[in-house]
């Protein structure tokens, strides 16, 4: 049975990331570090394939993630090639983003969301072992990624590539997901929990006041002040997260939108982005500035509903590859399975009713019916080049 209250915080981080990308207020990232939640929240759905089906749950996994970033490539990948992207084999990481794929000079910044899913991929590809590792060794196991990064933020390691920063950044995030999913953080008692969380937060906080981003106090911008502070806060949101939550549902508008947000979440993620770039030129032109919150509130509903728009005519992607029933809005009422009446299933529904069959007589089976990042800035036109994404929104 599904935890609402972890349906509740993916549709919170879900909301807070495009609202973030349409405002650029770096205080959003300090409140809620929507990525680290998100990752961590992975982890422990990805502990729990692990733990039913074994290695194949890495396929699984794959095949969950990959149709929706396929449908956003049909769309943008061509129209990048007929404006002056390159056609190389580059081109194919659209299909499989191992790395970052390329994009063309607008691109580059309406698919930077594409990232996650680099990460994403490599998270799912180590957790065979490293939900082998963690269950043997689970400290030095969680500790290990916050090592990494603290290696290359002091360094020690200037020249790592960028998948073993990523994992430095987001994969200690990830295993607090597979210690949630194990009982972990649950079984650790609140006199070592809020002392840790405590602690991490301080250390978190004060290397984010000393070592300030181009863009302020934003996370993105200040790695290992990222990751301490949102190993802070998953401890606590995460590492005490009731075991249900029913008082998400007692609103049926608030429970039905939980519910679509976690079933489109990834449609949503993909395509806000386009539309928060496409829609800054446009807003600018009446006057819709950033510092004018009318403005704001106006690109924040025009973004929500363009999404909303194209999720109801891709998400159901999302549902085929989850093999689920493909649905228009998720959540909504299922029509109830309906038993065989009349001749030929007298017998049937005679027996079910409680009145006796006659001697000799078969009973006739009846089978039920099947049922019905920052502010996005255009940049400056220039010549046609090939660019790779980089990690520029989260």
């Amino acid at each position: 049975m599904r935890n609402r209250y972890l349906d509740l915080l993916r549709a919170l981080a879900i909301v807070r990331v495009v609202v973030y990308h349409v405002t650029g207020w770096a205080t959003l990232t300090l409140v809620f570090p929507a990525m680290s939640v998100m990752f961590a929240l992975a982890g422990s759905l990805m502990a729990a394939s692990l733990d039913r089906s074994g290695p194949p749950a890495v396929g699984r996994r794959l095949r969950r993630l990959l149709p929706s970033l396929w449908v956003l490539a049909a769309v943008f990948v061509p129209a990048m090639l007929l404006t002056g992207l390159p056609l190389t084999p580059k081109v194919l990481l659209w299909a499989f983003p191992v790395a970052d794929p390329p994009a063309n000079y607008w691109g580059a910044l309406a698919l930077s969301v594409i990232w996650y899913l680099r990460d994403y991929l490599w998270f799912v590809f180590a957790s065979p072992v490293a939900l082998w590792l963690f269950r043997r060794a689970p400290w030095p196991t969680l500790l290990a990624p916050y090592a990494l990064l603290a290696t290359i933020e002091f360094g020690l390691f200037p020249a790592a590539p960028t998948v073993l920063r990523e994992f430095g950044l987001y994969f200690g995030a990830w295993l607090l997901g597979f210690a949630h999913h194990d009982g972990l953080l649950r079984r650790t008692a609140n006199r070592v929990l809020v002392p840790a969380a405590l602690a991490l937060g301080v250390a978190g906080a004060a290397w984010i006041a000393t070592h300030p981003g181009p863009r302020g106090y934003d996370l993105n911008d200040i790695p290992l002040g990222n990751a301490l502070w949102s190993a802070a806060f998953i401890l606590v949101a995460i590492g005490r997260a009731p075991a249900s939550a029913a008082w998400v549902d007692r609103s049926a508008v608030a429970g039905r939108a939980v519910t679509v947000l976690n079933r489109r979440a990834l449609t949503v993620y993909l395509w806000h982005m386009p539309f928060v770039v496409a829609l800054t030129p446009l807003v600018d032109v009446v006057g819709w500035s950033h510092q004018d919150p009318v403005g704001l509130a106006i690109r924040v509903v025009l973004v929500f509903a363009l999404v909303g728009a194209v999720t109801a005519v891709v998400g159901w992607v999302e549902d085929v590859a989850a093999r689920r029933p493909p649905e228009l809005f998720p959540g909504g009422a299922r029509p109830e399975p309906r038993t065989r009446t009349g001749a030929g299933a007298g017998a049937g529904t005679g027996a079910a009713a409680g009145r006796p069959v006659p001697a000799g007589a078969s009973p006739v089976p009846v089978s039920p019916a099947p049922a019905g990042y920052d502010r996005a800035v255009l940049p400056a036109p220039r010549a046609p080049e090939e660019h790779t994404l980089k990690l520029s929104a989260r």
